[in-house]
């Protein structure tokens, strides 16, 4: 198998994984534009790898001006050494301790994505989530975290204690492409197939917000004539449920 087998591949698993789940997709854009709709707020997480995923729908042209990151630094790409990001994301308490330094509150709402969702970190958050009356949503991947334990002491999975569950249709250990005269798979489906669903997610919420009657606090790009003032005007109506400023 080569690149093009690759590209095939990461094309037929997200049409799969949109096709395949359209009423938790509605369900999660739903539950995001009701929450905007409201005031409420929206956050999304991931530890390592794939907190790339709250990267990609923050700050950025197109994308809703009210989608928050919760980025702890121990658990970013850019921790030296890159391997403590694997023992962070299993300490105990720490979940708990990340979600309640942020203003997530009850009707809020959290993304979490975690592939193995195995970890403690991700299910000690969604838990705690729940217990503040947040709605969680989560973007794993249901046949790699079938086949794990949980690392967490209640011994579930995120799948397992989320409100909405997102697969994203990969395979187990997450990388899809076998090459002969290697023994390990490569090519990891993970980020693009989550990237696609996140960003359908959003739209679909944004259309629901259109059909409701709002306009939607969508960013234009900064480097657009007038983009600079469309989005301070977002960032003035929309101040109190912005928190990376």
């Amino acid at each position: 198998m080569n690149g093009t087998d690759y590209i095939k591949i990461v094309t037929e698993t997200t049409e799969k994984a949109w096709q395949g789940q359209k009423k938790a997709l509605a369900e999660a854009s739903r539950t995001i534009s009701d929450a905007i709709l409201a005031k409420r707020n929206v956050f999304v997480f991931g530890c390592s790898h794939a907190g790339i995923l709250a990267e990609e729908v923050f700050y950025r042209t197109g994308g809703l001006a009210v989608i928050n990151p919760v980025f702890y630094p121990g658990m970013m790409l850019n921790r030296r050494p890159i391997t403590d990001t694997s023992r962070t994301e299993r300490i105990p308490g720490l979940g708990t301790e990340i979600l309640d330094g942020t203003p997530a509150d009850k009707g809020d709402v959290l993304i979490i994505h975690s592939v193995s969702g195995r970890n403690t970190v991700p299910v000690e958050m969604a838990l705690r989530a729940r217990e503040k009356g947040l709605t969680v949503i989560c973007i794993t991947n249901l046949k790699y975290s079938s086949s794990v334990t949980s690392r967490h002491s209640s011994g579930k999975r995120l799948f397992e204690v989320s409100d909405i569950v997102i697969d994203n249709m990969g395979d187990v250990g997450d990388a899809a492409v076998t090459v002969e005269g290697l023994p390990e798979r490569i090519g990891p489906t993970s980020t693009a197939v989550g990237a696609a669903l996140i960003n359908g997610i959003v739209i679909d919420a944004v259309n629901d917000m259109i059909a409701a009657g709002i306009v939607p606090p969508v960013f234009m790009s900064a480097n657009l004539d007038g983009g600079d003032e469309h989005n301070a005007r977002i960032f003035e109506e929309y101040g109190s449920n912005i928190f990376y400023m």
